[in-house]
């Protein structure tokens, strides 16, 4: 159990109505007048939004252990993406929409994590830094290299992205799946 009191960032908890929450921000506020209390900034981990909530000091709730578990990305077959656990051999099928955007920089045997709360999976984390070979893009030119002048560039798993003019194809790049950006080249 935890207690409203206790809150701190990274905590979460089952508020009793179904919803899995992450503190992302919390303040403890003593008004000069009346009783305490918790305002917090709070995170649904299995949806994404975010809302904002105060809570009696008092107030108990159920920890939510979140399981985050190494697999392998096997392949897709247009309605389902199969996962394979490297340790039990054991196969993971994960629905399209409980992946995110940033899915589409992950290949075939990539490792990602596979985020489950009670044996219900809902989400997959790629890793956070792929290394991809661009597929298509217009030539570079000698002397390109000095500018912030960007141009679009699809990668092996079909994303685009935005890199400097000096790439070509070919060239294999260094990818942040967070933010879909172009670091270096590998």
């Amino acid at each position: 159990m935890v207690v409203a009191g206790d809150f701190r960032n990274g905590i979460t908890f089952d508020d009793g109505q179904g919803n899995v929450l992450q503190v992302i921000e919390f303040q403890h506020v003593k008004p000069g007048k009346g009783a305490a209390f918790v305002r917090t900034k709070l995170k649904n981990v299995i949806s994404g939004a975010v809302i904002e909530k105060t809570f009696n000091p008092t107030d108990k709730f159920e920890n939510a252990y979140i399981e985050r578990r190494d697999m392998q990305y096997s392949y897709d077959d247009g309605d389902l993406y199969h996962f394979m656990d490297t340790e039990t051999w054991e196969e993971t099928l994960i629905a399209h929409d409980k992946v995110d955007d940033n899915f589409r920089f992950v290949k075939e045997e990539m490792m990602c994590k596979i985020v489950s709360y009670k044996g219900n999976v809902f989400g997959v984390e790629p890793p956070t830094f792929v290394e991809l070979a661009v597929a298509a893009t217009d030539p570079g030119f000698a002397g390109n290299t000095a500018t912030n002048t960007l141009k679009p560039a699809t990668l092996e798993t079909g994303a685009e992205i935005k890199v400097p003019l000096f790439i070509n194809e070919g060239d294999i790049l260094k990818i942040d799946t967070r933010t879909g950006e172009y670091l270096s080249r590998a």
